[in-house]
This record gives C-alpha cells, sequence and structure tokens, in this order.
C-alpha cells in the first residue's frame, strides 16, 4: 500500500470513527429520553407496538483485586498473570 493509499485510509477510518461517535451520541439521547419517559410513568418495563423495553437494576458481585492485593499481596502475587496486548492508536 501506497503513502498515499494509507493516508487515504487513514483519512476514511477517522470520519468513519466521527461518524460513529456522533451515532453513540445520539443512541444515548434517545435511550436516556425513554428512560426518562420510564421514570416518569414509575415503571421498568414498557411496552410500545412491538416493543418491550426493560430498564431494571441488576446486581452483580465482583472480585475486588485492588482490596484483595492490599490485605494478601503476597497471596495476589502468587496468583497474578501478565498478559501482553496491541493498542491500536491514530495521532
Amino acid at each position: 500500500m501506497s503513502t498515499k493509499d494509507l493516508q487515504t485510509k487513514l483519512k476514511e477510518l477517522k470520519e468513519l470513527q466521527r461518524l460513529s461517535e456522533e451515532l453513540a451520541t445520539e443512541i444515548t439521547s434517545i435511550q436516556d429520553e425513554i428512560k426518562a419517559e420510564m421514570l416518569s410513568r414509575h415503571t421498568d418495563e414498557l411496552t410500545a407496538g412491538e416493543y418491550k423495553v426493560r430498564w431494571k437494576e441488576v446486581i452483580s458481585n465482583r472480585f475486588d483485586s485492588t482490596a484483595f492485593k492490599a490485605m494478601h499481596n503476597d497471596l495476589y502475587s502468587q496468583f497474578v498473570r501478565q498478559t501482553t496486548s496491541k493498542r491500536f492508536t491514530i495521532a
């Protein structure tokens, strides 16, 4: 791929990322409007035609590795696993 082709691809990618961010903002805005309507109706489930919307509290139990490390650093060190990944960025 030539430098010109690469520049064209990068420009196209940046534009698509910008559009993606705009869409994500619009999606969040619409979701917030629907949530506000659900709040005003005091409901966590709503039916509108063929659509059923649920906005319910979900409880999750997660392991607090930071607190565990602070209290049991020696044990934490025995089980910590290092991983490697690559990050793709454009500046």
